[in-house]
């Protein structure tokens, strides 16, 4: 009786565990396609995701255009990690100028020209006490909008009247100052504020580095705290990657102290010191690079003689692949292109290597369609 029932319960246990594996197989396989199902989804979302780096990230470029060939080109070459190209995220550093190569550079003159000349006389909390030297360097820029003829040491004299115009003031004071002035509409363009003036195929250069894992630094002529101004909204750039030229910063209550003299205080503000320090251009702008960023960038982009240096620095003796890129103003209906300074910037990229672009050739448009040049 026992060993009867012993067989039965033997045999019972013995399907039941048949039954269990058969039924653990199908859920295996089951899971197995769901798991398979979700490797191809996620698959295809890594492909599309990497696609979206390169098609349609430059979609404001003509086919035609070298500049959209040769960088979606040095891209797939400098990710593919088994490539002899290949660029750690760490190396991947990008340099760009602002005015004439990311953002609108004569309107009729610099931005930050014409925001001196409305703090020295249209500003009615400030133009009574401007200075005689600022007032003379406000002259200056107003012969400079009218004959397009800029007066020798301007470019220095600028940078001390703004240091002193707007001493005192707040760093926040400063900025929010040149948001302000921002608002304003564009002398020359309709439908479009001053600090709307980006170039929008250049915006999506940036964008399109920024998607590859690429550090994108600012380095400008303009003053470090106009330009911060000026990207806030209209970049994917932190302020901590721009630069340009400087003034001095202090402490409310330092005064003429030294700072290794004066300690900070909990009552302090930092505000504009009123002494302009360096105008950043030319070799000025390798030197601040090797200072600030600490590493030769890969790639550089500018548009004139000032930005030669950076260029040249870029390409010289750079253990990864590198490119400089340059603008040429040559658009003269949708942009206040210059079509002599367009030619001359040509031949200078053919003589030393580096790609021009072409603002009437190579984009489909510069502002934006709904934009119109006056």
């Amino acid at each position: 009786m026992f060993i009867k029932n012993h067989k039965k319960i033997t045999f019972s246990v013995t399907a039941a565990l048949m039954a269990g594996v058969m039924m653990m197989s199908f859920a295996g396989c089951a899971d197995n396609s769901k798991d398979t199902a979700k490797t191809a989804e996620s698959t295809t979302t890594a492909a599309q995701t990497k696609d979206n780096k390169t098609s349609d990230a430059l979609s404001l470029w003509t086919d035609t255009a070298k500049l959209k060939t040769e960088l979606t080109g040095y891209m797939k070459s400098i990710t593919d990690e088994g490539g002899k190209d290949f660029i750690p995220v760490e190396d991947r550093i990008a340099v760009f100028d602002l005015d004439g190569t990311l953002f609108c550079e004569t309107d009729p003159v610099y931005f930050d020209y014409r925001l001196l000349y409305h703090r020295v006389t249209e500003d009615e909390d400030y133009k009574d006490n401007a200075t005689i030297f600022e007032r003379e360097t406000a002259e200056k820029i107003k012969t400079y909008m009218e004959t397009g003829e800029q007066a020798e040491g301007l470019e220095v004299d600028h940078g001390k009247a703004v240091a002193s115009s707007f001493a005192g003031m707040t760093v926040d004071e400063f900025e929010n100052y040149v948001k302000e002035f921002k608002k304003q509409p564009a002398p020359s363009y309709e439908g479009m504020t001053n600090g709307e003036a980006f170039y929008k195929p250049m915006v999506e250069v940036v964008d399109y580095l920024i998607a590859n894992e690429f550090k994108v630094y600012i380095v400008s002529g303009t003053d470090r705290l106009i330009v911060r101004g000026i990207v806030d909204g209209g970049l994917n750039i932190p302020p901590s990657q721009v630069i340009g030229s400087d003034e001095t910063i202090v402490a409310t209550k330092q005064r003429d102290v030294d700072g290794l003299d004066y300690v900070y205080e909990k009552s302090d503000d930092i505000i504009l010191g009123g002494d302009f320090i360096v105008k950043n251009l030319k070799m000025n702008k390798v030197s601040v690079i090797a200072q600030e960023i600490g590493q030769q960038p890969v790639l550089a982009f500018g548009n004139s003689s000032g930005d030669a240096s950076m260029a040249e620095y870029v390409l010289d003796d750079n253990k990864y692949k590198s490119m400089a890129v340059m603008l040429c103003c040559d658009d003269t209906e949708r942009e206040n292109g210059n079509p002599d300074k367009a030619q001359s910037m040509k031949e200078t990229c053919e003589e030393k290597g580096w790609i021009a672009v072409s603002m009437k050739n190579d984009w489909t448009t510069i502002y934006g369609d709904k934009v119109t040049k006056k």
